[in-house]
């Protein structure tokens, strides 16, 4: 299955293109509203992991989380390489999960932070509520997972197939 790897392939170039535009275009922190009261652009630099976890730690987070990526990525790929042919949609998730955790892991190994852009929230008067700020790699992260659990509650295994 790993003919799925250039799903793979696509996050990654999308996820390291669009960080490069934004942080060419951009300073920290200065925001572009998009839509009103619910998105921005927003250039952010994150050394932590999800929701800047253990971001202001002294910086051994940053090779931390790189071997954490890493180590996981083989996983994945060892894990497609071992899918029957059936699995389309197992393979589509992973492949997602794979190319975020790797385009996440270059910008560790590279910059020693990741590069966040997308910020969405909602405002209430003078109150705004964020989510914190992501990338495309995150969400591929996000929609693999997903697909992961999609799969894992609706696929049957290959003994109710037969």
């Amino acid at each position: 299955m790993l003919k799925y790897l250039w799903l793979t392939l696509l996050v990654i170039i999308a996820d390291l293109s669009s960080k490069a535009i934004v942080s060419e275009h951009f300073y920290l922190y200065e925001v572009l509203v998009v839509i009103p009261h619910w998105f921005n652009l927003t250039l952010a630099h994150n050394s932590g992991a999800a929701f800047s976890f253990l971001a202001n730690e002294s910086g051994w987070q940053r090779w931390f989380f790189a071997a954490i990526a890493l180590l996981v990525s083989v996983v994945i790929f060892f894990w497609i390489k071992r899918l029957q042919a059936h699995e389309h949609w197992l393979a589509i998730a992973l492949a997602l999960v794979l190319g975020g955790a790797l385009g996440n892991l270059w910008d560790r190994l590279t910059l020693g932070y990741v590069v966040d852009f997308l910020d969405f929230y909602y405002q209430n008067g003078t109150q705004a509520m964020h989510w914190p700020a992501f990338n495309v790699a995150d969400m591929a992260i996000s929609m693999g997972a997903f697909l992961l659990i999609v799969d894992a509650l609706f696929s049957k295994d290959s003994s109710q197939q037969k």
